[in-house]
């Protein structure tokens, strides 16, 4: 699967491809997405096997024109002020299906609500403008595993299950979407991810926080065991084995052990920790290049304020930690 620049040429190749039914991946501001037309059955189901990903998890549309919202969604007040402040931007929004969506049934898993959102990044706009129609993007990783903030990301994890890959360079954000259900009275977050808590609070008033769900999640991110690295993961920790790596957050100079360390934010800054996140596990969940085996047998983590962005980042690596339910 080749790896391209995001250029005018090549952004036209890879909406033809979408058309085609083919799958594509492309940066967003927060992950790299595996794209297909939100429309077909046969390129969401691609998507599917080519993540390996448990069919009753629903897929997010994403869309580059306001005017796309209403075709696929029946819209509200509520929605239409959060579009207005976060969009385009990493915010997800579950809303009733309008009555003639076009998405394939078997991207929203067969649910009469739907997860659409507006990314902020330049390369994804361009692709979606010339594709013409919503394209359904999970992150272009195989299911349960690392999500990818970079091109050589999505290149490692799915090899030649995806047609081409648009280089926008590294993402920005580094953590998913949030993913907020306006279905009901009391706006819940279903995942927690690049537009915080507080945020949609400043907007909202109070937002409740969903629990995961194991058997029909409403939106993508909710099964508890996600992102996981294919070393065991301890969470909370204040010092290191010899055999564990050592992932810290803030002044480190403290914490004790650790057969190899990378720091999310060495000044505790929770917007570099995300952008870091999936980048610097992927590194610890594999050997060093100088050698074929690993030095240590298990991640240990910091603990990471549960504030603003670290709401999501805990969120990942509870996910990370979680019993392996997929692999």
């Amino acid at each position: 699967m080749p790896i391209v620049p995001a250029s005018p040429a090549m952004i036209a190749k890879a909406a033809a491809l979408l058309r085609d039914g083919k799958l594509v991946a492309f940066p967003t501001e927060t992950v790299y997405g595996l794209g297909g037309d939100a429309t077909n059955d046969r390129a969401i189901a691609n998507i599917f096997e080519a993540k390996g990903r448990p069919e009753f998890n629903p897929l997010i549309a994403h869309i580059a024109d306001m005017h796309d919202l209403d075709a696929l969604v029946i819209s509200n007040e509520t929605a239409r002020r959060l579009v207005e402040q976060f969009w385009p931007g990493p915010l997800t929004l579950v809303l009733p299906k309008a009555k003639e969506c076009p998405v394939s049934l078997l991207a929203s898993a067969g649910l009469d609500t739907l997860a659409v959102r507006m990314p902020a990044h330049p390369v994804a706009l361009d692709l979606l403008r010339a594709f013409g129609g919503p394209v359904a993007a999970p992150s272009a990783n195989a299911s349960g595993k690392l999500s990818p903030t970079s091109p050589q990301h999505v290149a490692e994890s799915l090899n030649d299950k995806v047609d081409l890959i648009l280089d926008g360079g590294q993402t920005i954000v580094g953590v998913e979407s949030t993913v907020l259900d306006l279905t009901s009275p009391k706006a819940t977050i279903l995942r927690p991810g690049g537009v915080t808590q507080e945020q949609l609070e400043s907007i909202l008033g109070p937002v409740r926080l969903s629990v995961h769900d194991e058997t029909a999640p409403k939106s993508p991110g909710m099964l508890s065991s996600h992102y996981a690295p294919h070393l065991p993961l301890r969470l909370n920790a204040s010092s290191a084995a010899d055999d564990e790596a050592l992932l810290c957050f803030g002044p480190d100079t403290h914490v004790k052990g650790g057969a190899m360390r990378l720091n999310l934010s060495a000044k505790g800054d929770l917007k570099e920790a995300a952008a870091n996140l999936f980048s610097m596990l992927r590194q610890l969940d594999q050997p060093p290049v100088h050698r074929s085996i690993f030095v240590h047998r298990s991640i240990a983590v910091m603990p990471i304020p549960r504030t603003g962005l670290g709401m999501a980042i805990n969120d990942r690596l509870q996910r990370a930690a979680a019993p392996r339910i997929l692999d």
